[in-house]
């Protein structure tokens, strides 16, 4: 692994054109991630291009940085482009995998089953958040974290470690979050901007989506779902619905819970959590996606109750 990041340093100090992306419906991670990274290399004289297939969530519009992020790649050559938290390339997009002016490719990834397409491959699923990967080549260069920098890592981390409520919120993660606190980032002012600032459309949303819940397998397994119908009703859009997830496995005795995203008339986005004891990866593996032992996602096709018993199914026989 050490060996790694200093091959991704010596990359980055023999190189001066950076582009950066990350997976479609960007997350904490992938947003804080691919920012403090991209402020890193600004400011060792880099430059730095960041893509996103997808906009970033309102949520995190707080995060320097945000406004610089491209919705289409410009027309040039990138001595690197560095992917991260994606799992397996063809989550950065259309446009990015169709994309091939850049001379070398690093991969900085954290998910428990992830493709190494890059050149160069730093992938730890022991790593709390892509942005501790980011961390430790920024820590390894000899890098003073600035707070702006300090900020989007801490975000990476908060955010994929579910506030340090998640079992991946290890030593090293709590360790590095305490640094980043050193480096000016004040935690409740973060903690108001994630969960303290939401927008009553969001609430309107959630409050449709409740009464979905589905308990079931005696008690191991609940669901909630979120249909075109809800969206319309309320207002929202899809990115409100992070978080969503945490409901059914809040409940007692649940060890899985699942989320059912409508994305089309007959297409579902269907998200998996787990309290720790099962590895959700594994069913969301079974349906074509892919993710981490706690936290997975995939795509299915077909009528909400069509999806709802595919899924079951697999969660069943595992259970």
């Amino acid at each position: 692994m050490t060996e790694t990041v200093q091959q991704i340093i010596e990359v980055i100090r023999s190189n001066s054109s950076f582009l950066l992306t990350t997976h479609e419906g960007p997350d904490g991670d992938a947003i804080g991630s691919s920012l403090a990274l991209a402020s890193f290399l600004r400011s060792i004289g880099k430059a730095v291009t960041v893509h996103y297939q997808d906009p970033v969530p309102d949520l995190y519009a707080f995060l320097p940085g945000v406004d610089s992020v491209c919705a289409h790649i410009p027309v040039t050559d990138f001595d690197v482009a560095v992917v991260l938290d994606i799992g397996e390339r063809k989550r950065a997009g259309k446009e990015f995998c169709a994309f091939s002016r850049v001379g070398t490719t690093i991969n900085l990834d954290h998910h428990l089953s992830c493709d190494t397409f890059g050149d160069y491959n730093l992938i730890d699923c022991q790593a709390a958040a892509t942005g501790i990967l980011v961390y430790r080549i920024a820590h390894a260069f000899g890098y003073r974290f600035d707070r702006e920098t300090a900020l989007c890592i801490y975000v990476a981390i908060i955010t994929d470690t579910g506030s340090f409520r998640y079992s991946n919120a290890n030593r090293e993660a709590f360790t590095i979050a305490g640094e980043m606190i050193e480096c000016g980032v004040n935690a409740w002012d973060v903690a108001e901007q994630l969960y303290e600032n939401q927008p009553q459309k969001r609430l309107e949303l959630l409050a449709r989506c409740l009464p979905t819940l589905e308990v079931f397998k005696d008690g191991q397994a609940a669901s909630v779902s979120v249909t075109s119908d809800m969206y319309a009703a309320s207002g929202a859009d899809s990115e409100l619905t992070d978080g969503f997830v945490n409901y059914p496995r809040s409940v007692r005795g649940v060890e899985v819970a699942i989320f059912f995203r409508q994305l089309e008339e007959r297409k579902f986005k269907v998200g998996f959590r787990s309290k720790g004891k099962v590895n959700v990866a594994a069913f969301s593996a079974a349906l074509g996606g892919g993710g981490h032992h706690n936290a997975a996602g995939c795509t299915v096709d077909g009528s909400l109750e069509d999806v709802k018993a595919t899924v079951y199914k697999i969660v069943e026989a595992s259970l």
